[in-house]
Protein backbone atom coordinates (compact mmCIF):
# COMPACT_ATOMS: atom_id res chain seq x y z
CA UNK A 1 0.00 0.00 0.00
CA UNK A 2 1.60 3.48 -0.70
CA UNK A 3 1.44 6.61 1.14
CA UNK A 4 -1.67 7.86 0.28
CA UNK A 5 -3.29 4.86 0.81
CA UNK A 6 -1.83 4.50 4.01
CA UNK A 7 -3.01 7.91 4.97
CA UNK A 8 -6.47 7.02 3.81
CA UNK A 9 -6.22 4.11 5.73
CA UNK A 10 -5.31 6.35 8.99
CA UNK A 11 -8.34 8.84 8.58
CA UNK A 12 -10.80 5.97 7.85
CA UNK A 13 -9.39 4.79 11.31
CA UNK A 14 -9.50 7.83 12.79
CA UNK A 15 -12.88 9.12 11.53
CA UNK A 16 -13.96 5.92 12.80
CA UNK A 17 -12.61 6.67 16.60
CA UNK A 18 -14.61 10.44 16.49
CA UNK A 19 -18.06 8.51 15.34
CA UNK A 20 -17.68 6.02 18.30
CA UNK A 21 -16.67 8.42 21.18
CA UNK A 22 -19.36 10.98 19.82
CA UNK A 23 -22.07 7.92 20.17
CA UNK A 24 -20.46 6.95 23.32
CA UNK A 25 -21.09 10.42 24.80
CA UNK A 26 -24.09 11.22 23.11
CA UNK A 27 -26.64 12.31 25.73
CA UNK A 28 -30.17 10.94 25.80
CA UNK A 29 -32.51 13.10 25.95
CA UNK A 30 -34.12 13.77 29.27
CA UNK A 31 -38.03 13.86 29.69
CA UNK A 32 -39.55 17.33 31.11
CA UNK A 33 -42.46 16.20 32.62
CA UNK A 34 -44.95 17.85 35.72
CA UNK A 35 -44.68 15.99 39.40
CA UNK A 36 -46.45 16.34 42.37
CA UNK A 37 -48.64 19.33 42.59
CA UNK A 38 -47.71 20.15 38.91
CA UNK A 39 -44.11 21.09 40.11
CA UNK A 40 -41.88 20.70 36.86
CA UNK A 41 -39.42 17.77 37.31
CA UNK A 42 -36.86 15.67 34.70
CA UNK A 43 -36.54 12.53 34.81
CA UNK A 44 -33.55 11.16 32.52
CA UNK A 45 -32.66 7.52 32.09
CA UNK A 46 -29.82 5.21 30.66
CA UNK A 47 -29.71 2.24 28.34
CA UNK A 48 -29.92 -0.28 31.38
CA UNK A 49 -33.02 1.15 32.59
CA UNK A 50 -31.52 3.00 35.45
CA UNK A 51 -32.80 6.64 36.00
CA UNK A 52 -33.19 9.55 38.20
CA UNK A 53 -35.64 12.64 38.57
CA UNK A 54 -34.44 16.17 40.05
CA UNK A 55 -37.19 18.48 40.46
CA UNK A 56 -36.22 22.44 39.20
CA UNK A 57 -37.90 23.56 42.49
CA UNK A 58 -34.31 23.21 44.51
CA UNK A 59 -32.68 21.46 42.48
CA UNK A 60 -33.72 18.00 44.09
CA UNK A 61 -32.91 14.94 42.94
CA UNK A 62 -35.80 13.03 44.36
CA UNK A 63 -35.71 9.29 42.86
CA UNK A 64 -32.42 7.46 41.70
CA UNK A 65 -33.04 3.80 40.34
CA UNK A 66 -30.72 0.98 39.50
CA UNK A 67 -31.57 -1.22 36.81
CA UNK A 68 -34.24 -3.39 38.66
CA UNK A 69 -36.66 -0.33 39.60
CA UNK A 70 -35.46 -0.55 43.04
CA UNK A 71 -35.39 2.75 44.83
CA UNK A 72 -32.31 3.87 46.17
CA UNK A 73 -33.14 7.40 48.04
CA UNK A 74 -36.22 7.98 49.89
CA UNK A 75 -38.83 10.47 50.02
CA UNK A 76 -40.70 11.75 53.22
CA UNK A 77 -44.58 10.20 53.29
CA UNK A 78 -45.52 13.42 54.30
CA UNK A 79 -42.96 15.45 51.72
CA UNK A 80 -45.09 18.53 51.24
CA UNK A 81 -44.60 19.39 47.83
CA UNK A 82 -45.50 23.11 47.99
CA UNK A 83 -43.31 26.36 47.37
CA UNK A 84 -41.56 27.92 49.38
CA UNK A 85 -41.62 24.42 51.92
CA UNK A 86 -38.99 22.67 51.25
CA UNK A 87 -38.58 19.06 49.89
CA UNK A 88 -38.43 16.91 53.01
CA UNK A 89 -36.15 13.70 51.29
CA UNK A 90 -34.16 12.61 48.01
CA UNK A 91 -31.15 14.97 48.09
CA UNK A 92 -31.39 18.61 49.14
CA UNK A 93 -29.00 21.18 48.19
CA UNK A 94 -28.00 23.12 51.62
CA UNK A 95 -26.56 26.39 50.40
CA UNK A 96 -24.86 28.81 51.32
CA UNK A 97 -25.23 28.07 55.13
CA UNK A 98 -25.38 24.58 56.67
CA UNK A 99 -28.24 24.12 59.86
CA UNK A 100 -28.22 27.89 61.70
CA UNK A 101 -24.43 28.39 61.61
CA UNK A 102 -25.48 32.36 60.52
CA UNK A 103 -28.01 35.16 59.39
CA UNK A 104 -29.34 33.27 57.00
CA UNK A 105 -32.83 31.07 57.14
CA UNK A 106 -31.81 27.29 58.38
CA UNK A 107 -29.96 25.50 55.76
CA UNK A 108 -29.95 28.30 53.03
CA UNK A 109 -32.24 29.08 50.42
CA UNK A 110 -31.39 27.66 47.16
CA UNK A 111 -33.70 24.35 48.04
CA UNK A 112 -36.67 27.14 47.47
CA UNK A 113 -35.75 27.94 44.52
CA UNK A 114 -36.97 27.30 40.77
CA UNK A 115 -33.15 26.23 39.02
CA UNK A 116 -32.97 26.40 35.19
CA UNK A 117 -31.82 24.11 32.64
CA UNK A 118 -27.92 25.22 32.09
CA UNK A 119 -27.41 26.14 28.27
CA UNK A 120 -23.91 26.71 28.32
CA UNK A 121 -22.95 23.92 30.59
CA UNK A 122 -19.35 23.03 31.44
CA UNK A 123 -17.47 21.01 28.61
CA UNK A 124 -17.69 16.49 29.23
CA UNK A 125 -13.97 15.53 30.32
CA UNK A 126 -13.04 14.04 26.88
CA UNK A 127 -12.54 10.64 28.57
CA UNK A 128 -15.94 10.49 29.78
CA UNK A 129 -18.65 7.48 28.26
CA UNK A 130 -21.92 8.32 30.55
CA UNK A 131 -24.66 8.95 28.25
CA UNK A 132 -27.33 10.34 31.14
CA UNK A 133 -27.03 13.23 32.52
CA UNK A 134 -28.91 17.02 32.73
CA UNK A 135 -27.53 20.40 34.05
CA UNK A 136 -28.73 22.52 36.29
CA UNK A 137 -28.61 25.82 37.26
CA UNK A 138 -29.00 28.53 39.75
CA UNK A 139 -28.39 32.53 39.99
CA UNK A 140 -28.35 34.95 42.65
CA UNK A 141 -31.86 37.10 42.47
CA UNK A 142 -32.42 40.40 43.46
CA UNK A 143 -34.57 38.82 46.28
CA UNK A 144 -31.40 36.47 46.83
CA UNK A 145 -29.18 39.55 47.57
CA UNK A 146 -31.12 41.26 49.82
CA UNK A 147 -30.63 38.35 52.35
CA UNK A 148 -27.28 37.18 51.07
CA UNK A 149 -25.53 40.00 49.26
CA UNK A 150 -22.86 37.88 47.14
CA UNK A 151 -23.74 37.39 43.51
CA UNK A 152 -22.89 33.79 42.27
CA UNK A 153 -24.02 30.98 40.19
CA UNK A 154 -23.97 27.73 41.38
CA UNK A 155 -24.33 24.67 38.75
CA UNK A 156 -25.40 21.56 39.25
CA UNK A 157 -24.82 18.52 37.01
CA UNK A 158 -26.52 14.92 37.88
CA UNK A 159 -25.27 12.26 35.62
CA UNK A 160 -25.38 8.03 36.01
CA UNK A 161 -22.52 6.44 35.67
CA UNK A 162 -21.31 3.23 34.02
CA UNK A 163 -22.19 1.11 36.70
CA UNK A 164 -24.92 2.95 37.48
CA UNK A 165 -23.64 5.17 40.45
CA UNK A 166 -25.60 8.66 41.01
CA UNK A 167 -22.88 11.59 40.38
CA UNK A 168 -23.24 15.36 41.58
CA UNK A 169 -21.01 18.21 40.79
CA UNK A 170 -21.59 21.47 42.01
CA UNK A 171 -20.14 24.45 40.60
CA UNK A 172 -20.07 27.63 42.83
CA UNK A 173 -18.87 30.64 40.58
CA UNK A 174 -18.19 33.87 42.27
CA UNK A 175 -19.52 36.50 39.82
CA UNK A 176 -19.61 39.25 42.60
CA UNK A 177 -16.29 41.88 42.78
CA UNK A 178 -15.51 40.76 46.46
CA UNK A 179 -15.19 37.48 47.92
CA UNK A 180 -17.58 35.74 49.32
CA UNK A 181 -17.52 32.58 51.84
CA UNK A 182 -20.31 29.63 52.35
CA UNK A 183 -20.79 26.12 54.73
CA UNK A 184 -23.01 24.03 52.34
CA UNK A 185 -24.04 20.17 52.53
CA UNK A 186 -25.65 17.78 49.61
CA UNK A 187 -27.98 15.44 52.03
CA UNK A 188 -28.87 12.21 50.93
CA UNK A 189 -31.45 10.35 52.32
CA UNK A 190 -30.03 6.92 51.43
CA UNK A 191 -33.03 3.95 51.14
CA UNK A 192 -31.97 0.79 54.01
CA UNK A 193 -33.48 -2.42 54.81
CA UNK A 194 -34.14 -0.84 58.92
CA UNK A 195 -32.10 1.95 60.86
CA UNK A 196 -31.46 -0.38 63.42
CA UNK A 197 -29.97 -2.89 61.36
CA UNK A 198 -27.17 -0.79 59.53
CA UNK A 199 -23.77 0.64 60.17
CA UNK A 200 -21.41 3.26 58.65
CA UNK A 201 -17.41 2.98 58.19
CA UNK A 202 -14.86 5.07 57.91
CA UNK A 203 -15.34 7.39 60.61
CA UNK A 204 -13.59 5.98 63.90
CA UNK A 205 -11.15 7.41 66.34
CA UNK A 206 -12.26 11.00 63.95
CA UNK A 207 -13.33 14.11 65.87
CA UNK A 208 -17.32 15.11 65.09
CA UNK A 209 -19.60 17.64 66.84
CA UNK A 210 -22.63 16.44 69.06
CA UNK A 211 -25.23 18.62 67.33
CA UNK A 212 -27.40 16.82 69.96
CA UNK A 213 -25.38 18.32 72.84
CA UNK A 214 -24.99 21.87 71.40
CA UNK A 215 -22.48 21.21 68.52
CA UNK A 216 -19.97 19.90 71.97
CA UNK A 217 -16.75 18.42 70.16
CA UNK A 218 -15.85 15.00 70.99
CA UNK A 219 -13.43 11.99 69.25
CA UNK A 220 -15.18 8.90 67.88
CA UNK A 221 -13.39 5.66 69.31
CA UNK A 222 -16.24 3.01 67.94
CA UNK A 223 -15.47 0.88 65.12
CA UNK A 224 -18.86 1.65 63.40
CA UNK A 225 -21.61 3.91 63.57
CA UNK A 226 -24.64 2.21 64.59
CA UNK A 227 -28.21 3.59 65.61
CA UNK A 228 -30.08 3.23 68.62
CA UNK A 229 -31.55 6.53 68.97
CA UNK A 230 -31.53 10.30 67.40
CA UNK A 231 -27.86 10.63 66.02
CA UNK A 232 -27.13 14.40 64.48
CA UNK A 233 -22.93 14.57 64.32
CA UNK A 234 -20.87 16.63 62.02
CA UNK A 235 -17.38 14.79 61.27
CA UNK A 236 -14.61 16.80 60.91
CA UNK A 237 -11.78 16.37 58.22
CA UNK A 238 -13.46 12.98 56.93
CA UNK A 239 -11.72 10.52 54.19
CA UNK A 240 -13.18 10.68 50.66
CA UNK A 241 -14.94 7.28 51.05
CA UNK A 242 -17.06 6.31 53.71
CA UNK A 243 -19.29 3.27 53.26
CA UNK A 244 -23.11 2.11 54.61
CA UNK A 245 -23.30 -1.65 55.18
CA UNK A 246 -26.78 -3.21 54.93
CA UNK A 247 -26.71 -6.73 55.94
CA UNK A 248 -29.94 -7.25 55.31
CA UNK A 249 -30.30 -6.40 51.84
CA UNK A 250 -27.00 -7.21 51.37
CA UNK A 251 -25.62 -4.31 49.89
CA UNK A 252 -22.82 -1.79 50.83
CA UNK A 253 -23.59 2.22 50.08
CA UNK A 254 -20.39 3.65 48.73
CA UNK A 255 -20.72 7.82 49.47
CA UNK A 256 -17.57 9.39 47.55
CA UNK A 257 -17.00 12.98 48.40
CA UNK A 258 -14.18 15.65 46.99
CA UNK A 259 -13.93 19.39 47.61
CA UNK A 260 -16.10 19.12 51.35
CA UNK A 261 -13.80 17.62 53.92
CA UNK A 262 -16.85 17.42 56.54
CA UNK A 263 -19.48 14.85 57.20
CA UNK A 264 -23.12 14.47 58.50
CA UNK A 265 -24.59 11.55 59.89
CA UNK A 266 -28.38 12.41 60.83
CA UNK A 267 -31.21 10.06 61.99
CA UNK A 268 -33.85 11.68 64.00
CA UNK A 269 -35.25 8.34 65.10
CA UNK A 270 -38.50 8.99 67.08
CA UNK A 271 -38.67 12.53 67.49
CA UNK A 272 -41.51 14.35 65.71
CA UNK A 273 -40.34 16.27 62.50
CA UNK A 274 -43.62 17.95 61.15
CA UNK A 275 -43.21 16.59 57.58
CA UNK A 276 -41.78 13.18 58.08
CA UNK A 277 -43.97 10.25 58.67
CA UNK A 278 -43.69 8.81 62.09
CA UNK A 279 -42.11 5.75 61.15
CA UNK A 280 -40.15 7.14 58.21
CA UNK A 281 -36.75 7.05 60.21
CA UNK A 282 -36.69 3.60 60.03
CA UNK A 283 -36.17 3.36 56.33
CA UNK A 284 -33.06 6.03 55.37
CA UNK A 285 -30.11 6.92 56.75
CA UNK A 286 -28.34 10.44 55.91
CA UNK A 287 -24.37 10.75 55.02
CA UNK A 288 -23.78 14.08 53.73
CA UNK A 289 -20.81 15.45 52.17
CA UNK A 290 -20.47 18.49 53.80
CA UNK A 291 -18.39 22.02 54.38
CA UNK A 292 -19.24 23.43 58.12
CA UNK A 293 -16.15 23.55 60.84
CA UNK A 294 -14.01 25.64 57.80
CA UNK A 295 -16.28 28.01 55.45
CA UNK A 296 -15.12 27.67 51.60
CA UNK A 297 -14.16 30.89 50.18
CA UNK A 298 -14.18 31.76 46.57
CA UNK A 299 -12.71 34.96 45.30
CA UNK A 300 -14.35 37.44 42.24
CA UNK A 301 -14.05 35.14 39.17
CA UNK A 302 -13.38 32.27 40.89
CA UNK A 303 -15.00 28.74 40.99
CA UNK A 304 -15.51 26.00 43.53
CA UNK A 305 -16.16 22.57 42.95
CA UNK A 306 -17.43 19.64 45.00
CA UNK A 307 -18.17 16.22 44.00
CA UNK A 308 -20.62 13.89 45.75
CA UNK A 309 -20.79 10.09 44.25
CA UNK A 310 -22.88 7.67 45.45
CA UNK A 311 -22.75 3.52 44.25
CA UNK A 312 -24.13 0.60 45.80
CA UNK A 313 -22.29 -2.67 45.71
CA UNK A 314 -23.10 -5.93 47.06
CA UNK A 315 -21.69 -7.11 50.88
CA UNK A 316 -22.35 -10.29 52.45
Amino acid sequence: MGNKGNLGYLIFLWATLVAVVAMATAQRPFERTKGINGLEKIIVRDDHGRSFEVYMYGGQVASWKNEKGEELLVMSSKAIFNPPTPIRGGIPILFPQYANTGPLPSHGFVRQRFWEIDTNPPQLPSNSYYKAWVDLILRSSQDDLKIWPHKFEYRLRVHLGPEGDLVLTSRVKNTDVKPFNFTMALHPYFSVSDISEIQVDGLQNLDYLDQLKKRTRFTDHDKSITFKSQFDRIYLSTPNDIRIVDKKKQKTIVVHKEGQVDAVVWNPWEKKVEDLGTEDYRRFVTVESAAVEKPIIVNPGQEWKGILQMSVVPSS
